[in-house]
């Protein structure tokens, strides 16, 4: 149509004068349509370049976020705000250059909302690293939204393709009928035919340059398109004829797949697939999805070059002319071995776990779960998932978990709830039981997840009741045993005392009077009244020692010690022991019965030594870190065999008889008795002829 008028001229002269003013006409016509169509055309061809730069900021934007995820370097962050500006640059641009059109100042503002998620989801990635470290930030980009946001995109840059093309296409049906007109005037133009001849061929040139300029242009954006598309790393982007057959390969695909471009182009897609997949015919399958709803989406298994496999989503999108022929296909293909990789650990970690856990997104649905939770619920997997978490939970505090959930998503932390109040799950017969939940959030590709670690803490409820009843009970028990024991001794005293008396008085009044007999039996009744009043003063003494203690207040351990010696100062000079201590703390506890456990260990050392050393006992003290301070009584005895350790802090328990050492048994279980009292404990490392070693503990916390 273009090259016609140009003909018209060259052979005008040998044809009628009215016709070649006419198609003249015609061809000025067609010649002003055609410079519209140009300058129309670069104007879609600016939308076109400037959509392009657009994507190439936003990639950049993305590659920026993903490189500091990995490296952790802040000097890609530069590189995303740089990024950042650009690409808000062309989002202006773009709404400069679509003024006329509301419709696509609409979908501008789409992609201005878009370009706003990423951003913001990346530097929530970057928030994320800087607090958690670098592989969970890592994982989180890997997870994030750019599928979506991709798919987002290009619906909306393809619309916007569309309008302009609808447009031009609207303009040219214009130009046509202006043509139609022109043809109606050819009459009153026929006058200046061979001028307008004339005029047309210039403009016919003119056209002709333009259309060059604008097939230039085309093809410089075609070239930008193909660099943008080209240089991507992270994605294998490559395209397709309509018989699956490559024609284009890019340097992702180049990086995953680990084919040069020489070596794929030509070749069917089929080559990248498993063998079995082959077999049953998936790459045939998943471009007929394609070519049927224009797109098809599927995560499968690839094989590369050197015959390795990964895990790969793939998205195939069918590309069709404006008469609806199938041109071929566009194909993206993501590795997400890794992804898949951490998902099956995490699985793996969840069905390992003790407690039922369950993921639940921001909506409140559950996406996944362990078997803990069927065990504990009583609901199948099938039944759970998809369904909203307030399933599991008693129906009286329904409307106000969504209030509960969403307060947790507003601060997304670790914790644990149901601590110190009542929490119920509900199972699927209805029945409600006592929980406790530990909440975790969890980033992913859809965003915050939390994840609830379910306890039924039932069990431990009724044994918590059971540890309390129990406990008063045994002390009610204790109570009574203290008081018996205190009431039995006090009232034993006067008897028995007046049962000494009498036989001590027989034994003066009438040793030697009677028989040898009568002697003997006199003095066993002595020795036993004796024996049976020590008796009666320890188990006071032992009933009293966990119990009318002083109030606690702030003493000198030493002047405890000091104390002890004074009692035992008889002891300690017939037996010539050498008693020697260490610098000891000041504490804040009672000094009596303190000094009570120094007197009850150093006695025991001096009347269990061995006969043929002089007794040496020493005393010390030590902070081990933690919450006690630690006393020692070590000494040069008789020492004490390990099977024994238990016994001696026994009531009346004696290793020996009454011939070899007196006593009954009573002091180291008053010394145990006391120390409970006060917090501590008590324990014993000994040898058998090789002395022995007595510690006990105080509460750290109560040291000044």
């Amino acid at each position: 149509m273009q090259i016609q008028p140009l003909r018209a001229m060259q052979f005008g002269f040998g044809v009628a004068l009215a016709v070649l003013l006419g198609v003249g006409a015609v061809a000025y016509r067609s010649v002003i349509a055609a410079n519209e169509s140009t300058q129309w055309t670069q104007h879609t061809q600016d939308v076109l370049e400037h959509l392009a730069r657009l994507g190439a900021a936003i990639a950049g934007v993305e590659s920026g976020y993903r490189d500091f995820a990995l490296s952790g370097d802040e000097v890609f962050l530069q590189t995303v705000s740089a990024n950042k500006a650009g690409a808000n640059g062309e989002l202006q641009t773009l709404h400069a250059l679509t003024t006329d059109n509301t419709g696509q100042q609409r979908r501008i503002d789409i992609l201005a909302d878009l370009v706003q998620q990423g951003t913001l989801s990346g530097d929530t990635s970057v928030q994320w690293f800087r607090a958690n470290g670098r592989q969970p930030a890592a994982e989180v980009i890997r997870q994030s939204q750019v599928d979506l946001l991709h798919e987002q995109f290009r619906s909306n840059i393809g619309a916007m393709e569309g309008e302009e093309r609808r447009l031009l296409s609207e303009r040219g049906v214009e130009e046509q009928r202006r043509v139609q007109q022109a043809k109606t005037i050819v009459v009153l133009a026929s006058v200046a035919g061979l001028l307008v001849a004339a005029l047309s061929g210039r403009l016919v040139q003119s056209n002709f340059v333009a259309r060059e300029r604008a097939e230039s242009a085309f093809r410089d954006g075609e070239e930008l398109h193909r660099s943008l598309i080209a240089g991507v790393q992270d994605y294998a982007i490559f395209l397709l004829d309509p018989h699956g057959a490559v024609v284009s390969w890019n340097a992702g695909a180049e990086r995953i797949k680990g084919y040069r471009a020489d070596e794929v182009i030509g070749q069917n897609v089929s080559r990248f697939y498993p063998q079995e997949d082959i077999d049953q015919g998936a790459p045939e399958k998943e471009l007929m999805t394609a070519a049927k709803g224009g797109r098809s989406e599927t995560e499968h298994w690839w094989v590369r070059k050197d015959g390795s496999r990964f895990f790969a989503n793939t998205v195939v999108t069918a590309t069709r002319n404006s008469s609806g022929t199938l041109l071929g296909y566009s194909q993206i293909t993501r590795d997400i071995t890794e992804r898949k990789e951490t998902e099956a650990k995490y699985r793996g970690l969840m069905e390992a776990a003790p407690d039922a856990m369950v993921v639940i997104n921001q909506s409140g649905a559950i996406v996944l779960m362990n078997n803990q939770v069927e065990n504990l619920f009583g609901f199948m997997r099938e039944e759970l998932v998809g369904q909203p978490i307030e399933l599991l939970v008693p129906e009286r505090f329904r409307d106000a978990h969504p209030g509960h959930r969403n307060s947790f998503f507003a601060d997304a932390r670790v914790r644990t709830v149901g601590v110190g109040m009542e929490l119920y799950g509900l199972r699927k017969d209805g029945i409600e039981f006592p929980v406790e939940i530990m909440l975790s959030p969890l980033l992913s590709a859809e965003g915050v997840l939390v994840t609830a670690a379910i306890r039924d803490i039932g069990v431990r409820k009724r044994a918590e009741e059971h540890l309390v009843r129990m406990v008063a009970e045994l002390k009610r028990s204790n109570d009574e045993l203290e008081h018996f024991a205190y009431v039995a001794s006090h009232d034993l005293q006067e008897p028995l005392r007046m049962v000494a008396s009498y036989t001590q008085l027989l034994a003066k009044r009438y040793k030697g009077r009677l028989d040898t007999d009568a002697d003997e039996f006199i003095a066993y009744a002595v020795d036993g009244s004796n024996r049976m009043q020590q008796m009666i003063r320890d188990l006071l003494a032992y009933s009293r020692a966990g119990t009318g203690g002083r109030e606690l207040r702030e003493i000198s351990s030493e002047l405890a010690l000091n104390a002890a010696l004074v009692n035992l100062r008889a002891a300690i000079v017939e037996s010539g022991a050498v008693v020697t201590h260490d610098s000891l703390p000041a504490m804040t506890t009672d000094d009596t019965q303190l000094s009570q456990i120094f007197q009850n260990l150093i006695g025991n050392a001096i009347k269990y030594r061995s006969a043929a050393t002089v007794p040496r006992i020493h005393i010390s003290a030590a902070a081990p870190g933690g919450k006690e301070r630690i006393f020692s009584v070590r000494d040069n005895g008789i020492g004490i065999d390990t099977q024994y350790f238990d016994r001696i802090f026994v009531l009346f328990q004696r290793l020996h008889g009454r011939k070899q050492f007196e006593g009954t048994g009573i002091g180291l279980a008053i010394c145990k008795k006391i120390l409970e009292r006060l917090g501590g404990r008590i324990w014993v490392e000994s040898q058998p002829n090789n002395g022995s070693t007595f510690h006990f503990s105080l509460p750290h916390g109560a040291d000044t």
